[in-house]
């Protein structure tokens, strides 16, 4: 028979666990709200999109840069984590490649959140560098490992591969018929070496 300490106990962690569910769920919905209408949206829209209160939002998140900050590192997690997971690649090259347009498909996308990236106000100061000291050693890994495979180039440092990323998204919002990840594509081309086995193949 369980005791009321036992039942306590079981209590807080299904509190806690709702709380983080109830988090995920805002986070996702700020995400998709803020895609659509910038970082200015109305707190309403996401209270709808995310089926919660009001003031379940303001517990979490009391003001809108806590909120806009939050979902920025939520982001973050997300694309870094996605170098961990086992990509549908069969090279190096190819799991560099996977990811690189995860990493567009972001800058282009989440605009709203592109804008705090480069905001001076308050709250935002420190995203720019943590964007860059959470990505920076994952998109340095994943060209260290497809170097190290005889894939691509090794002259090549990971943040001047970033800022080139990063440039060639910016057509996107200027011209709608821009195709950024096409020219993402020659970018990785330009790095790239005669396949390993292709290469050991050839006669001397």
């Amino acid at each position: 028979m369980p005791t009321d300490a036992t039942s306590s106990s079981s209590g807080g962690r299904a509190r806690r666990s709702d709380v983080r569910r109830n988090e995920q769920k805002l986070l996702e919905a700020a995400a998709a709200v803020f895609v659509r209408m910038g970082i200015d949206a109305p707190v309403r829209e996401i209270a709808a999109e995310s089926g919660l209160g009001m003031g379940t939002i303001y517990r979490h998140f009391p003001t809108r840069a806590d909120l806009v900050v939050g979902v920025f590192k939520h982001q973050l997690d997300t694309l870094a984590a996605a170098a961990d997971t086992p990509p549908a690649a069969d090279t190096p090259y190819e799991a560099l490649r996977l990811w690189v347009h995860r990493f567009a498909d972001f800058l282009v996308t989440k605009h709203g959140l592109a804008e705090a990236l480069h905001s001076d106000q308050a709250g935002f100061e420190t995203l720019h560098a943590e964007f860059v000291d959470r990505l920076l050693p994952v998109l340095d890994q994943l060209l260290k490992a497809s170097a190290t495979a005889g894939y691509t180039r090794v002259d090549v440092r990971a943040y001047d591969f970033m800022l080139g990323i990063g440039n060639l998204c910016i057509g996107v919002e200027t011209f709608p018929d821009y195709r950024s990840r096409q020219m993402i594509d020659l970018l990785l081309a330009g790095l790239a070496l005669p396949v390993p086995a292709l290469a050991d193949n050839q006669p001397e």
